[in-house]
């Protein structure tokens, strides 16, 4: 039905900074801009959930420091011409975007400079922030800004099922032997319980990340890995997805959901202790409780698993003066008091928990992937500059910096783009049944503890097998009971869920060398 189908010029699914980024530049472009997100609101994002900061500029600071510190926290596996693009680039498209067009009210000192902290692996203080709820800050004021602009559109409660080809969704079978093209996503409607087809000369997914198929995350709910599993399905490569990075410390507490306890904590003089008192990361890595997340993940998850213990220490109020704790980490302070812990008199009880997919949907510096038309930013999307363990705050920049570059590409291509698109197949519904809400949960539970258990911090040969072999199972399981049961939100993130946790298995099982956050423990069999 032609009610079915929405048209424009370019569709973006998420609201993060990356795909928030990208609709500014495209609209300022004066393109007609559809933005689909999950979520009930448009904030509901990774971006929404940020803390400790973003990348800029330090006194003292370089390009080619910048660039050193991202290439030495890749592990040897980052791009260097990506990190370069975001040294050059970063800073000045801060300035640009984020100060003077969103407002975002970053934290300043009394001399009216910018109050810049230092996270695990930077060589000096170049982080900006806004209190220790950066994420949000930048969210609302992109938010703010997208509002102003007339030809941005933004559907919530719409979740993109798959990637619209020419190959896969018209009915000429001629097509079959052109270049792929993306012709935009078949979309959920939550509130209409109806697929649309969202069509578009070009395709931007900037759906986030995946956290929520591991048992402890620190990824809000809808992290469900849906962007990389639709790519899979469209047959693009998927790189790097083995590298998976743990944040070190998250607050352990039952009844908080993994609560994010910033790196900047750390940065403003917090020490990592057990819970007997002993100070240990200095045993680890010479930057001590310093060190980059991998290091401090796994010297965390040692300590945990040597001795017993259930959690570790982070330990503040013995570093920092209470009211300066209270200013600095006014979030960080107020949600640790709702469990009973008062971070300026006592140490916080810390585990570490998946934060960052540091691979996803293959991409060139211009954010283009193998399929025409279609390009990925922000998490979901591989530039390779994380290589094998982000530096800490580089994430927000790369969503800025490879947002705006994709506008700009599709503004360079649009003479080839703007051509008429064939108009894909209606969707088809076959499902018979509605889905039982005990079967989708509990298949959520298994997928979360097989990933937590034998694809987390710590790897082996036979515990990757072992992931396979159930996830295999689980996967067509569910991919027949997707066929034949009636569309739902939480039914179509299960069946990406599944798929993602099975292609991160495969990847693990594959690079047999310890890299970064993808730790094999016995890599020394091979």
């Amino acid at each position: 039905m032609a009610e079915d189908i929405i048209s424009s010029d370019v569709l973006i699914i998420g609201t993060g900074i990356a795909g928030l980024t990208t609709a500014i530049k495209a609209a300022e472009e004066g393109f007609k801009v559809n933005i689909i997100t999950k979520g009930a609101r448009p904030e509901e994002s990774n971006t929404d959930n940020a803390q400790g900061g973003i990348v800029y500029k330090g006194e003292g600071d370089s390009k080619e420091l910048l660039i050193k510190d991202i290439l030495e926290a890749g592990a040897g596996a980052s791009n260097p011409e990506a990190a370069r693009i975001l040294a050059e680039y970063g800073p000045q498209l801060v300035e640009e975007i984020l100060i003077n067009k969103a407002k975002v009210k970053f934290n300043r000192r009394k001399d009216g400079k910018f109050d810049l902290t230092e996270e695990g692996a930077h060589s000096v203080r170049r982080i900006l922030h806004a209190d220790d709820i950066t994420g949000r800050a930048i969210e609302r004021g992109l938010l703010n800004y997208v509002s102003q602009l007339k030809n941005i559109t933004i559907f919530t409660k719409h979740i993109a099922i798959d990637i619209l080809t020419l190959q896969h969704h018209c009915k000429n079978p001629i097509f079959v032997y052109k270049k792929p093209e993306a012709l935009g996503v078949y979309a959920y409607s939550m509130e209409e319980k109806r697929v649309k087809r969202f069509l578009a000369k070009a395709t931007v997914l900037a759906t986030g990340g995946l956290g929520q198929i591991f048992l402890h995350t620190t990824n809000p709910d809808g992290a469900t890995g849906d962007g990389f599993a639709m790519a899979y399905r469209a047959g693009l490569p998927l790189i790097n997805m083995e590298y998976i990075q743990f944040h070190p410390t998250t607050l352990y507490h039952k009844d908080a959901k993994r609560f994010l306890i910033s790196e900047s904590v750390r940065g403003e003089g917090a020490v990592l202790k057990t819970p007997d008192g002993e100070e240990f990361m200095k045993k680890y890595h010479p930057l001590g409780s310093l060190a980059p997340r991998d290091v401090v993940s796994r010297a965390i998850h040692e300590e945990m698993t040597e001795k017993g213990y259930k959690y570790v220490l982070l330990d503040l109020a013995s570093y920092m003066d209470a009211e300066k704790i209270k200013e600095r980490f006014p979030n960080i302070y107020k949600t640790c008091l709702k469990y009973g812990i008062d971070i300026t008199k006592e140490p916080i009880p810390v585990v570490p928990a998946v934060h960052f997919a540091c691979g996803g949907i293959k991409v060139n510096m211009w954010s283009e992937t193998d399929m025409k038309r279609l390009f990925a930013v922000g998490e979901v999307a591989c530039t390779g500059l994380h290589g094998a363990n982000r530096l800490a705050s580089t994430s927000l920049l790369e969503g800025l910096v490879f947002g705006y570059r994709a506008a700009v590409r599709i503004k360079d291509k649009w003479e080839e783009l703007k051509k008429e698109l064939e108009i894909p197949v209606a969707w088809i519904d076959t499902g018979e049944f509605e889905p039982d809400p005990a079967l989708v949960n509990q298949d959520w539970i298994t997928l979360k503890h097989i990933m937590w258990n034998y694809v987390g911090l710590v790897r082996t040969q036979k515990r990757l097998r072992r992931a396979i072999y159930d996830l295999r199972h689980l996967w067509w399981e569910v991919e027949e009971f997707y066929r034949k049961a009636k569309l739902t939100k939480q039914l179509i993130e299960l069946r990406n869920g599944i798929l993602v946790g099975l292609i991160v298995a495969r990847a693990a099982f594959r690079n047999r060398e310890s890299r970064g956050c993808h730790y094999r423990k016995d890599t020394q069999q091979w």
